[in-house]
């Protein structure tokens, strides 16, 4: 059986369905797994031992030049490498109107939510088959739940399992070292950076360098100034698997809702995760490790909140 697993964005949401191939690998094993993903995030499917081939897209630069001649060509190769494979099954584990775009192009039945479930109904339309799957349960078990109910397996009852495997360090980490991840894609997400200097003085008074990571040019400002106030140090700039093996050798991560975050959880960290502008609880922090989410919609979390949980992080030395 060949299988493919759209779910193209974005980070976090693509780290939240890894435990579904994982499962499907479990109780359906010999199936091939290919995912369709935009290529900013191909770095996380391509590091799970179970996906064979990501096809990575550029859809969010296209849609901006709908009307370049170049971007049309782009999505025509792009088509064509999709349709070089035909597919048993074709799972749509995002339920929007732009996965559905891509699916249905995919040689294979494109299935997935009931309009119920579905994030946008008007993509259970397009779907041969769906189930409908609790919209109140997290992401990670709406995804292995789905999975299940699609190719016919127990619902899973095990904790998730991830399945990242990264590379070495591509950057000369320090030897000993915790993770602070103080941006994010917007600024209703973000923490005061006094706070973050706090974090950051407290790992480095018990022997942890903190390593300030950063992803664009003004994030890489801020990521600086917090690194020079509380004794840490910056990297310079990381693509996704270099900054996931980053992470792995990390004695703890505490960062912003962001997909770094989630990412740091699902390589096993312990993590904090902090939430400023929206409820954890269908997309919180998921991990082996100890990991924790703070805060919520209009609930800026206080700094002796997160003070506490660096505490029983560190207590673990």
């Amino acid at each position: 059986m060949r299988l493919l697993i759209v779910k193209t964005s974005s980070m976090g949401d693509v780290v939240h369905t890894l435990p579904a191939v994982s499962d499907i690998l479990t109780h359906r094993p010999g199936v091939a797994v290919d995912w369709l993903v935009e290529a900013p995030f191909a770095a996380i499917p391509q590091m799970h031992d179970g996906v064979s081939v990501v096809l990575p897209m550029a859809w969010r630069k296209w849609r901006r030049r709908l009307f370049d001649g170049a971007t049309w060509q782009a999505m025509k190769d792009f088509r064509a490498d999709l349709r070089l494979e035909r597919y048993d099954l074709v799972l749509d584990l995002q339920g929007l109107l732009k996965s559905v775009l891509w699916g249905v192009q995919a040689r294979g039945p494109l299935v997935g939510y009931d309009s119920a479930s579905v994030r946008e109904r008007a993509a259970a339309l397009f779907y041969h088959r769906s189930f409908a799957v609790p919209r109140q349960m997290h992401a990670v078990d709406r995804s292995r739940q789905l999975a299940a109910m699609h190719l016919g397996y127990p619902l899973p009852r095990t904790r998730p399992d991830f399945g990242l495997r990264t590379q070495g360090l591509a950057w000369p980490a320090p030897s000993r070292y915790a993770v602070l991840i103080p941006n994010a894609s917007r600024p209703e997400k973000l923490w005061p950076e006094a706070r973050w200097v706090a974090v950051g003085r407290r790992f480095r008074d018990s022997g942890f360098t903190p390593v300030v990571l950063w992803g664009s040019e003004i994030e890489q400002t801020i990521a600086e100034r917090i690194a020079a106030d509380c004794g840490g140090t910056v990297p310079p700039f990381l693509k996704v698997g270099d900054m996931a093996a980053v992470l792995e050798g990390a004695f703890a991560v505490v960062g912003l809702d962001t997909g770094f975050s989630h990412l740091a959880a699902a390589l096993g960290r312990p993590t904090i995760g902090i939430y400023c502008d929206h409820e954890p609880g269908l997309a919180g922090i998921v991990g082996s490790g100890p990991v924790h989410s703070v805060g919520g919609k209009g609930q800026v979390p206080r700094l002796n909140e997160v003070m506490a949980l660096v505490e029983q992080q560190l207590a673990r030395r």
